[in-house]
């Protein structure tokens, strides 16, 4: 029999502190759910494991990122993110020239069709103009025509170099610093791993369509997916053997590709490239609104991916937990409790280790060439 745990509750009113009243005012139901992740985060970052972050959902179009994520990222917890397109999209609407208060707030009762009426696109309870987003678009086409992209290059180096004009457009006009440029200058890999679904690479596209029909005279760039996901996955390998916690934790907010994809190193390096010893993650918590019974993966618990590998399974009964609720209600109070207990640290700046990263993991595949070989053979009806 497990043993037994009393329940012992605190008052409200006798904590001084956030982190008491998560570890004392929270003892049961969706609260004791709560307690678990922010007890399992604070042990994850008092350990030293690096952090991964897969994020879904408006968090940019919202202005949680100026909330609490980008403080969250500037404490040197976080080694990489995941996340989508879009969100790295609308991250540039603040720095806009002619829409620096271009986001505002509306009802989500609001008259869809009068808001079409007047130009005003809405997200939930966010909206603006769509001049907006024609400005945006005329933004990043003009970053995109630059010949430092006139290359075939990682989704990671796209993000990045979008990072450096970000930055500068947003010190330009007072515009507060944005998700991808505090990326580019904390040097955090920003990963998306569905990089079509989303307007940042549809305005490659029209620069592609443009060439195609002889309107420009050439444009090159072009998203190189395969490198891209293996650098996702040496990123995983530095973190099992090479980082001074030779471990890793996993925060997941939302579900969708940012989390398979934050998943996927793992049954990449292991079951794929079949090299020894990969390790899913040892700490393992999401925040989540979808059913498990609707059988997505963005439901499904740490406890299933401990069955595919992607979470270490001799931990994960003390180190997992999947919460029931919109990050969006709890995370500036994690995040906040987190930075009161843990100082800073210097940030991993993997973004600038990664062709290293990459070589070494080459070094791995190249040993593992007999395996490899036997991995490509199969009698084809």
């Amino acid at each position: 029999m497990p043993p037994r745990h009393p329940v012992r509750v605190r008052r409200v009113d006798e904590c001084a502190t956030l982190d008491e009243i998560f570890r004392h005012c929270l003892p049961a139901f969706g609260g004791a759910y709560l307690r678990r992740v922010y007890t399992i985060l604070d042990r994850a970052i008092g350990a030293g494991c690096p952090l991964t972050l897969a994020i879904s959902g408006p968090v940019t179009v919202s202005g949680q990122h100026l909330a609490w994520l980008i403080p969250l990222l500037e404490t040197g917890w976080v080694a990489y993110i995941s996340t989508t397109d879009a969100v790295c999209y609308h991250d540039g609407h603040r720095s806009l020239d002619e829409h620096r208060d271009g986001i505002h707030e509306v009802p989500i009762g609001s008259d869809d069709a009068a808001l079409r009426a007047e130009g005003t696109i809405r997200v939930t309870d966010m909206a603006f103009d769509e001049a907006v987003l024609l400005d945006q678009d005329r933004f990043l086409s003009a970053c995109l025509a630059r010949p430092e992209f006139q290359k075939k290059m990682t989704g990671t180096e796209l993000r990045y170099r979008l990072g450096g004009y970000y930055a500068a457009q947003e010190r330009r006009n007072g515009a507060p610093s944005g998700l991808l440029a505090t990326c580019n200058r904390l040097g955090i890999p920003v990963l998306v791993g569905a990089p079509a679904d989303g307007s940042v690479f549809l305005n490659s596209m029209k620069l592609w369509a443009m060439r195609n029909a002889g309107i420009v005279p050439d444009y090159a760039f072009d998203l190189d997916l395969h490198a891209e996901v293996f650098e996702a996955c040496a990123y995983h390998r530095w973190g099992l053997f090479e980082s001074e916690a030779r471990a890793l934790a996993t925060l997941i907010l939302g579900g969708g590709v940012p989390k398979n994809y934050n998943l996927q190193p793992e049954p990449a390096l292991g079951q794929v490239l079949g090299l020894p010893n990969v390790r899913g993650y040892q700490f393992d918590v999401q925040i989540v609104t979808a059913p498990v019974t609707d059988g997505s993966l963005s439901s499904c618990p740490p406890s299933e991916a401990v069955t595919w590998g992607k979470v270490d399974k001799d931990t994960y009964m003390q180190t997992t937990e999947s919460l029931q609720a919109d990050y969006s209600m709890v995370m500036p109070f994690v995040v906040k409790s987190l930075l009161d207990n843990h100082a800073k640290r210097e940030a991993y700046r993997l973004y600038e280790l990664r062709e290293a990263l990459c070589e070494t993991l080459r070094g791995d595949v190249r040993a593992n060439r007999e395996w490899l070989l036997r991995s490509v053979e199969y009698p084809l009806a």
